[in-house]
């Protein structure tokens, strides 16, 4: 089911009474989400996503724009009538009914030529928890389960109905780290294997990177980016997109570009061919450092870390807006630990400039 959304607003009255006037959640948001695709909503907290997934749900009315599933205006229809399945933050499950009977428990609410029978309704609630893999644990309650398995619960409660959109609101908040990296691998798999349009919504941008087709940024209720995750990420359109994609997070340094050289401190570190002349931010992703005893680009070491597969080598410089600048080498690139300096040279590829006032990306080009 391809859901449209054309520029949506979502205005609040203010709280603060003496102030009075609206706070403006989303604003026009203008998207198209694929039939069948995973669409992950990203933003830092605040920044209007949960709010735009309500808006898709029913859960609340737009102040301005239409939403439309298919061909379908659904702006003003209650959520029980659009076909959408929700999985909130909490799981939200019912304590004293089994895991059974809360998967069933939407299929209850069905009536007239919708209704079903108890048998019916057995066979759904337990294809729904094959899905997920719980069909073992049907006649436990939830608290004993772990949350993990509570989660899958939800899923399946919002699965059962097969419903034309399945929307995540932070499903894995409240898992621990392995948990969560197990969860969003079934929640992947399940996505797949039933083709149901999903939007999950957080801010963890590892984990909507990981499992996404396609990734929304937000930030203060504005659409920021639109593209598959790593697109985004190897190709940001401002400084705000490229400091929040990445971990580690983007090293950013205050440079100037002069004669289509960039400067950084007092070193000319890399040709930006076609850049303008003037005050610039540099993004450098930590994997953009290339050893070199020769490289234009030196930084006090503050310390080494070795792990495994790479290693970080943790520096400072006066231009950096980071506390530290982590640069990710290759581990057989041998580097003593007690080095006082590194000398770097740049992956073109791997460094972004922007505008110093309006933060917008000042394309270069790259041989």
């Amino acid at each position: 089911m391809k859901i449209v959304l054309e520029h949506i607003t979502k205005r609040f009255p203010n709280r603060n009474k003496k102030e009075g006037g609206f706070v403006t959640a989303v604003d026009d948001f203008d998207f198209e989400i694929p039939d069948g695709k995973l669409i992950g909503l990203l933003g830092p907290s605040g920044c209007g996503k949960s709010t735009t997934l309500n808006m898709i749900c029913g859960l609340e009315n737009p102040t301005e724009g239409r939403i439309l599933f298919g061909d379908d205006d659904v702006t003003n229809l209650p959520p029980e009538n659009r076909g959408v399945g929700m999985v909130f933050q909490s799981y939200a499950l019912y304590p004293h009914l089994t895991v059974r009977q809360n998967i069933k428990f939407p299929l209850e609410n069905l009536k007239g030529k919708d209704k079903m029978t108890k048998e019916e309704m057995d066979a759904k609630a337990e294809e729904a928890a094959r899905l997920v893999q719980i069909e073992q644990l049907m006649d436990r309650k939830p608290s004993e389960m772990s949350g993990g398995q509570q989660q899958r619960v939800a899923i399946a409660r919002a699965l059962v109905k097969r419903p034309r959109v399945l929307l995540l609101d932070e499903p894995l908040s409240n898992l621990d780290a392995r948990l969560r990296l197990q969860t969003r691998e079934e929640i992947k798999r399940i996505q797949q294997e039933t083709g149901i349009t999903t939007v999950f919504v957080t801010h963890d941008q590892e984990e909507a990177m990981s499992i996404s087709d396609m990734i929304v940024v937000m930030s203060a209720g504005v659409l920021q980016q639109i593209g598959r995750p790593q697109d985004v990420y190897d190709d940001p359109i401002n400084l705000f997109v490229a400091k929040f994609l990445g971990t580690p997070a983007i090293n950013v340094f205050t440079g100037e570009v002069k004669n289509e050289k960039l400067w950084i401190g007092n070193d000319a570190v890399l040709d930006v061919k076609g850049a303008p002349d003037g005050k610039v931010y540099v993004g450098i992703r930590p994997e953009g450092f290339v050893v070199d005893e020769n490289g234009p680009f030196e930084m006090k070491v503050s310390h080494i870390e070795v792990m495994g597969r790479d290693t970080s080598v943790v520096s400072v410089h006066p231009a950096s807006q980071n506390e530290t600048v982590r640069a990710i080498i290759p581990s057989d690139t041998k580097i003593r630990r007690d080095v006082k300096s590194v000398r770097f040279r740049l992956k073109p590829y791997k460094v972004h400039l922007f505008d110093a006032e309006t933060e917008k990306r000042i394309y270069f080009e790259t041989e």
